[in-house]
């Protein structure tokens, strides 16, 4: 039987052609796929090939290590990075179940239109035909991809080589889609065929294309991982409370904090994430004063509450963004953790007597969460660090320690895992 994609006039050429550039910039430009996109390397692409590139070029970053290991035995030197890329791609799609004609025909076109790598198409369909002719279990029994050593050094060293591992499992895998609904969430789970999660969220094991799902154009929900969303359910926001979002785009826990009815600054220091906060906001009907602005420079103050989601290195979210042990090696890690803690002084200062931060980073480093929180406490001796307010429903009692919540991606491992997260809730003294 043909192969349909085979047959079809583009055959994926463009999204897969998109999906190697992407690739091709995290792995030969230490540039992420966040940064690639927003300079513009999807914009020409039909939204369906805009999904498909992105899709491609995560879950071939996601399974990179795996793809080397298939590869080695039909390779006598490693070929340039360009051509090398597109073994990868192709041997993770065949190995994946794709079908091997379409793959192969498609990488071959690619290789054959670039006037410096036109000289491989035989290599590279020499080795993908060979490869398709392999046993598809050979690739479920590849070793689990680790993180590069400068990560995975200082991750062993904080949660021990068997915590380490079993997020390396749950990052192998690509994750599901959560979300965090705008009103009911046993009805809107029960309309999407979602999973329910004991913290709220809700979760769909294959979404499809997230715009075409029901309840997107009427705003009833917004994308945002499970752990992610515990960060506004620990601020705990009421109706007419001041709150301040501080680094609020793309706006998840902005929207999570307006429709808890509070009155709520959402600002942040990009004007473009800003947009997409407005185009959220918008969509769901909800509403929240925007500003943008450098949070250290922000001087209004008197809030009730504070969300403070803080630059940090976003290791806690490899499973949904594969490319940063490619694109980045730890070297601004110093920076970001002098800026967090200027950022956690300056949030504090901004509150109303009696006020909460609730600090938060998607990472997995000690040094940007439980340190933090340690250091702050020794700087502001009067502040109280609110561990009850840590303990919301679906939070294990083992996730909370002496600093605050630590959330794993080898957490609900069995559910899809979840980003990693550190939330600590901290208290202004009422004045006398």
């Amino acid at each position: 039987m043909t192969d349909a994609r085979a047959t079809a006039p583009d055959d994926g050429l463009a999204a897969r052609r998109a999906a190697l550039h992407l690739i091709g910039q995290a792995t030969g430009s230490q540039r992420l796929l966040s940064e690639s996109i927003a300079a513009g390397a999807l914009e020409r692409l039909s939204p369906p090939d805009r999904a498909r590139a992105q899709r491609l070029a995560t879950q071939a970053l996601r399974q990179l290590p795996r793809a080397d290991r298939a590869l080695k035995p039909f390779l006598a030197k490693q070929p340039p990075l360009a051509v090398r890329n597109a073994l990868r791609l192709g041997a993770v799609e065949i190995m994946e179940g794709a079908a091997p004609h379409g793959v192969v025909n498609a990488m071959v076109q690619i290789i054959g239109h670039g006037k410096r790598t036109q000289s491989y198409k035989g290599l590279v369909n020499a080795v993908l035909r060979r490869l398709g002719d392999q046993d598809p279990q050979a690739w479920a029994k590849l070793p689990v991809p680790k993180l590069p050593n400068w990560l995975r050094g200082p991750m062993v060293a904080a949660w021990g080589r068997d915590a380490v591992a079993a997020m390396e499992a749950v990052q192998a895998e690509a994750p599901p889609l959560d979300l965090t609904p705008k009103g009911d969430p046993a009805a809107l789970a029960e309309r999407l065929g979602a999973e329910l999660l004991p913290t709220g969220s809700l979760r769909l094991r294959e979404a499809g294309q997230v715009s075409a799902l029901p309840g997107f154009e009427s705003g009833d929900w917004w994308v945002q991982d499970a752990a992610a969303a515990v960060a506004a359910r620990v601020l705990d926001a009421r109706p007419g409370e001041r709150v301040l979002d501080l680094c609020a785009a793309p706006g998840g826990k902005t929207m999570q904090l307006a429709a808890a009815g509070a009155e709520v600054t959402a600002l942040d220091l990009s004007e473009a994430r800003l947009g997409r906060l407005r185009e959220n906001l918008d969509r769901t009907g909800l509403s929240a004063r925007i500003v943008q602005g450098d949070a250290l420079e922000f001087d209004e103050g008197g809030f009730d509450a504070i969300l403070l989601d803080a630059p940090c290195s976003a290791t806690g979210t490899i499973r949904r963004h594969p490319d940063l042990p490619h694109a980045k090696d730890g070297a601004e890690f110093g920076a970001l953790i002098e800026l967090q803690a200027e950022m956690i002084d300056h949030a504090l200062g901004l509150l109303a007597p009696g006020g909460r931060l609730v600090f938060c980073t998607c990472s997995l480093l000690p040094d940007e969460g439980e340190v933090q929180v340690e250091e702050a406490l020794a700087r502001h001796p009067d502040l109280v660090n609110d561990r009850a307010a840590l303990a919301r429903p679906g939070i294990a009692a083992d996730w909370i320690g002496p600093e605050g919540l630590r959330l794993r991606p080898d957490f609900w491992a069995d559910r899809g895992g979840m980003d990693g997260f550190f939330i600590a809730c901290l208290r202004r003294p009422q004045t006398a």
